[in-house]
């Protein structure tokens, strides 16, 4: 190499100091893509993200290409300025060729493009993919080559890469990237998908209308007295007993007795046979499992039963949907009135309001793992009923028993306490 001059020779190190930062920067950028919007831009066409794919189809041969290429050229690149430097600076040469190429490789050929991708992963990979898919075809032998023996070197030590584990995301995983996904999400879609996500963690009995709070239709009653009733009725399904929901008959839709109340031609009879077989389920019932059940069977509302078969209350489809969405303005008992925001800062809660619902709205989290509702929660903390003045400290909230009806909470005062104060 005494023959070539050194303007070239230095020409020739900076593009192979140029081609080592391609190859660095290229692996970290094809490495850190994100999967899910590469196969989403896959999906719509784009040509960078379908040879991205094609290539991270298969990383073992992928990264075999990006060494490959890498170390030739590195190894060539300090090959050149160990020349360099013999020629310049003699046998001293190569001890200053090596000080110098370390320091060139690592900042221009590792670190400034390694940093660059990772930062702006489809920026590099995309065009790059672009060269890799021109280099894989004739350099497969020498590729298949040097993975045949890496992948054998593994095997002695019981590693298997092609035994490759799911890249599924779990529930709790998909949970966190949502919650981090903040920023590009509204906060009206973030707060729906936290909502389905967090659907099956909750039972029918978390939600349900509790049996002494059913509204329905006791055909004990005077005719009279049904009839206002139905005319007044809040609801569009109404079960329908003998004495006590215990001895359901039957559900009816409100909506189709319009007619005959308005020609006033219902009668008992006529009520009777349009009602609807009962439908019942257990109150351990998942809510996504629940909200399934209402689809097959074509239901929107269900009776909630224990485990001896006694009704312990009612969940309707519209009460799982408000899980997801929040409350409807149709409900009677719309915009949180169980709910009131006091002038110092206090909230009066009803005891018979579910403490998810209390959670939602407080921004706490109350445990709800053994009871449903504000008074089961007091009476579980109390352990004995609860009385006026009783109080519950809890971490993120001091619970005092406002007023009692019926040995139950009828309302309590909720303080909350900032994060930060709940931590200490």
């Amino acid at each position: 190499m005494n023959e070539i001059p050194l303007g070239f020779l230095f020409t020739a190190l900076a593009v192979l100091i140029v081609l080592s930062a391609f190859f660095s920067s290229s692996e970290t950028a094809l490495m850190a893509l994100n999967r899910y919007r590469l196969r989403h831009l896959a999906k719509q066409g784009h040509r960078g993200a379908l040879r991205a794919t094609r290539l991270l189809d298969t990383p073992d041969r992928l990264i075999g290409l990006i060494l490959l290429g890498n170390n030739f050229i590195n190894i060539l690149a300090s090959s050149i300025a160990t020349v360099i430097g013999l020629r310049l600076f003699g046998d001293s040469g190569i001890a200053i060729a090596t000080g110098a190429m370390t320091f060139l490789l690592l900042i221009f050929g590792e670190v400034a493009p390694k940093t660059a991708a990772a930062v702006y992963p489809e920026r590099f990979a995309f065009p790059a993919s672009f060269v890799y898919t021109l280099l894989i075809r004739p350099l497969r032998p020498v590729v298949w080559l040097i993975n045949w023996m890496a992948n054998g070197l593994l095997s002695l030590f019981g590693l298997h890469p092609k035994d490759r584990g799911s890249n599924a995301l779990t529930r709790a995983e998909l949970h966190t990237v949502v919650r981090e996904s903040g920023q590009r999400l509204p906060d009206l879609d973030q707060t729906m998908l936290l909502s389905v996500l967090e659907l099956g963690q909750a039972n029918v009995e978390d939600i349900m209308i509790p049996r002494a709070e059913i509204v329905g239709i006791d055909i004990t009653q005077d005719w009279d007295d049904i009839l206002d009733q139905l005319i007044h009725a809040q609801y569009s399904r109404l079960p329908v007993f003998e004495g006590s929901v215990e001895h359901t008959v039957g559900i009816i839709n409100v909506r189709r007795l319009i007619g005959p109340l308005i020609d006033q031609s219902l009668t008992l009879s006529r009520l009777k046979r349009r009602l609807a077989e009962p439908y019942y389920t257990p109150e351990g019932t998942p809510l996504t499992t629940q909200l399934l059940n209402f689809q097959r069977q074509q239901r929107r509302s269900a009776l909630v039963v224990d485990e001896y078969g006694d009704i312990q209350g009612l969940v309707t489809l519209e009460d799982i949907l408000e899980e997801i969405v929040g409350e409807f303005t149709t409900s009677p008992e719309s915009d949180h009135e169980g709910i009131t925001l006091q002038d110092d800062g206090r909230y009066i809660v009803r005891g018979n309001l579910p403490i998810r619902e209390i959670n939602r709205e407080l921004k706490i989290d109350l445990p709800t793992h053994e009871v449903s509702t504000l008074n089961g929660l007091v009476i579980e903390q109390l352990e004995s009923l609860p009385t006026v003045g009783a109080t519950v400290e809890l971490p993120e909230a001091h619970i005092e028993v406002r007023t009692v009806r019926k040995r139950a909470v009828d309302t309590a005062l909720i303080t909350t306490f900032p994060a930060e104060e709940a931590e200490v």
